[in-house]
């Protein structure tokens, strides 16, 4: 599997994925929203040990919600490059769990090889953004598989 790159807005930040670009999908929560100034955010879930920054890590500065949870972006252009637990995430109850992943927004890919396969908070999305195509939607988390 070849990798996949990307990098910011600037390009003072880039970085690698070596394994599968994993759960597609557009998030519709107010954070997302917020983060991006979209009216979703489209984004892919990998692997913690198959993400490699290639330069400007140090550029990278993380914004840590109350309940810990890490959103990372290029200090430079503002570009949200990486999601993450940070050492005092709480999950919600209804979180996914499994083994330490990264949320990567997909439009810093470089051609990447998916494309969103659903909606997950819809109940929260934008009152001014009418979803209009076919791909399922989820009120909260999509449900594990």
């Amino acid at each position: 599997m070849p990798a996949t790159r990307g990098r910011c807005l600037c390009g003072g930040v880039t970085f690698e994925i070596t394994g599968p670009l994993q759960s597609p999908l557009n998030c519709h929560c107010s954070q997302c929203r917020r983060q991006h100034g979209a009216a979703f955010r489209s984004r892919v879930r990998v692997a913690a040990p198959d993400f490699r920054w290639l330069s400007g890590e140090d550029f990278v500065t993380f914004y840590e919600s109350e309940r810990g949870y890490q959103r990372g972006f290029c200090s430079r252009c503002g570009s949200p490059i990486l999601n993450r637990a940070g050492p005092n995430w709480t999950a919600p109850t209804t979180f996914p769990d499994g083994p330490p992943q990264y949320g990567i927004a997909l439009a810093l890919l470089d051609d990447p090889p998916v494309k969103p396969a659903l909606h997950c908070f819809v109940a929260s999305k934008a009152p001014w953004f009418e979803i209009d195509d076919d791909l399922p939607q989820y009120p909260e988390y999509p449900p594990p598989g």
